[in-house]
């Protein structure tokens, strides 16, 4: 008798590490369900991946984590398959060159970054159980991230837009609903930690733009391959010993000590709760 293979969802799973972490879960022999929203692009990855990997269960759905109702229709569809879902890997990021909105009226970094996948992570939480893991892409800019509500939400920051301070406290927000889902979710035995990358050379950040020259000829040793940077991701997702911890960010492959104040933040429950109004009417 064939044995039924495990299930794993992964946002943004075209991308540089959403490739990588993508041929490493379907070399450690799970179902895939690449999370995308281009197709095209994402169908030519699936059909190399399945050359790569010999693993055939790779599937490609439409997903745009800017779109709430978007995020709802695809999770509806996987809860109504009635599968357990094994992995959950919330890699999709953006980070935009100016202040574009939502049809939710949300500022876009803000809902590709972090409410999506929010709304996402709690719509599929029924099919979770004993065993099954979240892993959150983060970034060590969240140390310079700061949440002013409610201009967080529909601004991405407070006064005019910058993107490295907006992409920062997206990734805060993400960090803190880690630590809250965590907490919330261990009884459950499900665990959720999340993957700082370091800095990867993907196509969400065009060097120039980040750096003068002087500080790239500095940077440049220190960027990682996509490969590199998605390691920690995978670890989180496939290691025997990383299913042991919850509630952890990690780097390098290794849990990184936080400072006392994320422990907790002071704002991790109001962020929590002022999310679960804005998704409220998709849950």
């Amino acid at each position: 008798m064939k044995m039924e293979r495990k299930l794993a969802v992964i946002t943004g799973a075209d991308g540089g590490m959403g490739t990588e972490i993508t041929r490493a879960v379907a070399l450690a022999g799970y179902r895939v369900v690449m999370a995308c929203c281009n197709l095209e692009k994402a169908e030519m990855k699936k059909n190399q991946l399945i050359k790569d990997t010999g693993n055939r269960d790779i599937e490609v759905e439409f997903i745009d984590l800017a779109s709430l109702v978007s995020v709802a229709a695809f999770a509806e569809k996987i809860c109504a398959r009635g599968e357990k879902l094994t992995l959950l890997m919330n890699n999709a990021g953006t980070m935009e060159t100016g202040r574009h909105y939502t049809e939710d009226g949300l500022e876009r970094t803000v809902s590709v970054n972090y409410v999506g996948p929010y709304l996402l992570t709690h719509k599929l939480l029924p099919l979770m159980g004993e065993g099954s893991r979240v892993v959150n892409m983060v970034s060590c800019t969240y140390a310079i991230g700061r949440l002013d509500f409610p201009d967080f939400f529909y601004q991405g920051k407070k006064g005019s837009f910058w993107r490295i301070p907006v992409y920062s406290n997206t990734k805060l927000a993400l960090t803190l609903f880690t630590l809250e889902l965590a907490d919330r979710v261990k009884e459950r035995g499900i665990v959720v930690n999340a993957a700082d990358p370091g800095i990867v050379s993907t196509d969400i950040i065009t060097m120039h733009l980040w750096f003068d020259p002087l500080t790239d000829i500095f940077f440049r040793p220190f960027i990682r391959t996509p490969r590199q940077g998605a390691a920690t991701a995978v670890g989180l997702l496939l290691d025997e010993d990383a299913g042991k911890r919850t509630g952890t960010l990690n780097a390098s492959g290794h849990p990184v000590r936080l400072s006392k104040k994320y422990l907790p933040h002071v704002q991790q429950k109001e962020l929590w709760n002022r999310t679960e109004e804005i998704v409220r009417k998709w849950l």
